[in-house]
């Protein structure tokens, strides 16, 4: 059995790879850098994309996600399929994962975890 230790730091690494690959994938036009920012408690990850294109200024967050209360938490997903399926197949119960950016009421009907 897997203490809490043991599964927060696998949920850790977990969204580390996740967010590490989609930080490496280039971006298709312009100079604009991905960034994957964790936080000093590696309990939030935030991917970010900053730069120029078409002298446009391009900055933004891709997604948020954060672990709280032994669950985690997405605050915003931008990445076009998600990164749930990705948490699901890598071991996450969906039970264990907040869909943050929808409201409670509706977080019910979506078969992960409410809060």
């Amino acid at each position: 059995m897997e203490t809490t230790n043991q599964l927060l730091e696998q949920w850790r690494e977990i969204l580390e790879n996740i967010l590490k690959y989609y930080a490496s994938l280039p971006y298709r036009y312009g100079d604009v850098k991905t960034c994957l920012i964790i936080g000093g408690d590696r309990n939030h990850f935030i991917l970010l994309q900053e730069g120029w294109e078409d002298n446009r200024r391009v900055y933004g967050t891709i997604t948020h996600a954060e672990i709280r209360d032994g669950k985690i938490w997405i605050h915003y997903d931008g990445i076009e399929d998600g990164i749930t399926d990705e948490l699901v197949a890598a071991g996450v119960p969906k039970d264990k994962i907040v869909l943050a950016f929808h409201p409670p009421e509706i977080r019910e009907h979506t078969g992960y975890a409410v809060a």
